[in-house]
């Protein structure tokens, strides 16, 4: 029968017999030799003391010159083996270590402090159903003793080898066993707190992750790991305000670690703090450049703030180095396809749609491209597919409604359209589609009643507004056209039309001195919307010259720009750029001084 002995409690130190008993050992199993078994035995004696010195002392490849020799002396001696494995895991060479172990067990089988060390070299290589079939049997030698308390038979790092493995192999309720042994055997360690909490969170056992995790915070509250883990569970949750403060502190704990960096991004991008989210994904890839995670997430925050065009080179890095990335496949596509460039982003979006056929995003994507590349029938096509599988979806039912009115389709689009605004009651989109189809139908009891409808659910809409009065003025109904034309004006002030139109409805009303006042402020801002199309005209054409050589006439034309509208900051720019070019750097900065001052000053 096994027993356990007290080394088993010191793992991996270097368990040695003294020379005296190395020799009576030796004398006992003897092997034939050339040499009297007497001088033989001396010589391995001296090398185990040498090696013994050696290891002590940090002269570790002295030790193992020494144990090699004395391995070699006396082959049969367990103890040799194990003290030459002990200065080979010192030094780092497990695969070597692993193999004297092996011979050490194999010369003293069921020798506990042999088996311990070598399930825990096992652990530490991968081999971690060799390990447990080592750990097993020294648990089931430790249940046969008077006290079957693993905890205090155990020192807690071979409990939490032994837990290692475990999880390694999927069998995680034993590992938290073990680590909860381990605990028991250390109960002020926040490391084993720490991997214990780490194992409920593969169980998604959240609450007692959580729990285990501000154990170890307690007992460290500078342990960074702890409450990088305490703040990823939380993210996991959903609780993003309690997430936030334990990931910022992990990150100031441990400015160096990439994960670190990449989870308090993930909580900034839960957040909606997209600006923060970024910098700290940016932080994350400067430490990790290969992080294929944190190049993903940057990605995404760019495209939701509008970079789509800085997101595809990264998008085109993760797809590159792994193409069945559907999620990065379909995240380039679309990026593609919001900078304008549905040719190259349709195969992408196409690959999306093959791998999740009954995705409405999926469908959305793939038509919008085709709507984009002008194949109507195409992403008619594509819309109804995708309805086959998502018959309520309303954004299908309103894409498939615009692209039947630009297929001329409108009593089919109308169709489509209602059935979304059925959907959604609150969209204001198909509302205002419907109006606008109704208005070319003449039918403008229809058309005013989803216009209006339209504006209620989304008032800050001043061509709305424009439209709706415009209706309003043709079917004679002139209080509320008036006041249709006038919310348009409060919200956009600079256009002539709603003016004009509005000073129509007054003099129909009989209000000639506020008609004659609108037409006025129409006519002006009229005047002004020409000039400024003028300007850009002469600009561009100021440009064009210059990009020629022809800098005496590219001036003429800044000149007639700022004549035509003194507050167009690119004309003063051209201009500054002519000048500068002829040499005249005074009057050239003056220019491009009041370019940034008009370009700062809101218009």
């Amino acid at each position: 029968m096994k027993t356990l002995s007290s080394s088993a409690l010191l793992v991996l130190l270097l368990g040695l017999v003294s020379g005296r008993d190395l020799a009576s050992r030796a004398a006992a199993q003897t092997t034939p030799s050339t040499k009297p078994q007497s001088d033989i035995n001396a010589e391995a004696q001296d090398a185990y003391r040498a090696g013994t010195t050696a290891a002590t002392n940090n002269d570790l490849k002295t030790a193992q010159i020494d144990f090699e020799k004395v391995v070699r002396l006396v082959p049969q001696i367990p103890e040799g083996h194990t003290a030459l494995a002990s200065v080979l895991l010192r030094l780092g060479r497990l695969p070597q270590a692993i193999t004297e172990l092996e011979k050490a067990l194999a010369l003293k089988p069921g020798d506990i402090p042999i088996e311990t060390n070598l399930a825990v070299a096992y652990e530490q290589t991968g081999a971690h159903k060799k390990a447990i079939v080592l750990f097993s049997s020294i648990e089931a030698a430790v249940q046969q003793t008077p006290s079957p308390d693993l905890s205090r038979a155990l020192p807690s790092s071979v409990l939490t080898s032994y837990a290692r493995s475990l999880a390694a192999i999927g069998q995680v309720p034993a590992a938290i066993a073990q680590m909860q042994y381990a605990v028991a055997a250390a109960p002020q360690s926040a490391d084993l707190y720490d991997a214990l909490g780490s194992l409920y969170a593969q169980q998604q056992n959240w609450s007692s992750a959580i729990t285990e995790f501000q154990k170890a915070i307690q007992l460290d509250p500078r342990f960074a790991v702890a409450h990088l883990h305490l703040g990823t569970v939380l993210l996991a949750q959903q609780q993003v305000p309690a997430a936030l403060p334990e990931l910022s502190l992990a990150s100031q704990l441990a400015p160096n670690n990439a994960v670190a960096a990449l989870e308090l991004g993930k909580a900034y991008a839960a957040n909606n703090e997209d600006a923060k989210a970024i910098a700290a994904f940016e932080h994350a890839l400067k430490l990790d450049p290969r992080a294929t995670d944190a190049i993903f997430q940057l990605a995404r925050a760019l495209q939701r703030n509008d970079h789509a065009r800085d997101a595809i080179p990264l998008l085109r890095q993760i797809v590159a180095a792994d193409p069945k990335n559907s999620e990065a496949g379909a995240s380039l596509g679309l990026a593609l396809l919001l900078t304008g460039n549905a040719k190259d982003a349709l195969p992408f979006l196409q690959r999306t749609l093959a791998q999740k056929p009954a995705d409405a995003t999926a469908h959305e994507n793939a038509a919008a491209a085709y709507l984009q590349m002008n194949d109507l029938d195409e992403a008619a096509q594509v819309l109804r597919s995708g309805l086959k599988s998502n018959p309520n979806n309303f954004q299908l039912h309103y894409n498939l409604g615009l692209a039947l009115k630009l297929k001329d389709d409108n009593a089919a689009a109308i169709l489509e359209l209602q059935i979304a605004a059925k959907l959604n009651p609150t969209a204001h989109e198909p509302h205002y589609t419907l109006g606008i189809l109704f208005m070319q139908y003449g039918r403008y009891d229809d058309a005013a009643r989803e216009l209006s409808l339209a504006m209620k659910l989304h008032p800050n809409n001043a061509d709305g507004w424009a439209t709706l009065g415009s209706l309003y003025r043709k079917m004679d109904q002139l209080p509320e056209a008036a006041d249709a034309l006038r919310e348009a004006i409060r919200q956009r002030p600079d256009q002539p039309d709603s003016h004009l139109t509005l000073a129509t409805v007054l003099a129909q009303q009989g209000n000639a001195a506020e008609a004659a006042a609108e037409r006025k402020k129409g006519a002006e801002l009229e005047r002004v919307s020409m000039n400024h199309q003028r300007a850009e005209v002469a600009t561009n054409s100021g440009n064009s010259l210059l990009q020629k050589g022809q800098i005496a006439d590219a001036i003429e034309r800044f000149q007639e720009a700022i004549t035509d509208d003194p507050n167009y900051a690119e004309a003063h720019r051209g201009l500054a750029n002519a000048l500068e070019r002829q040499g005249k750097t005074a009057e050239a900065a003056a220019e491009r001084q009041k370019a940034d001052e008009l370009e700062k000053s809101p218009q």
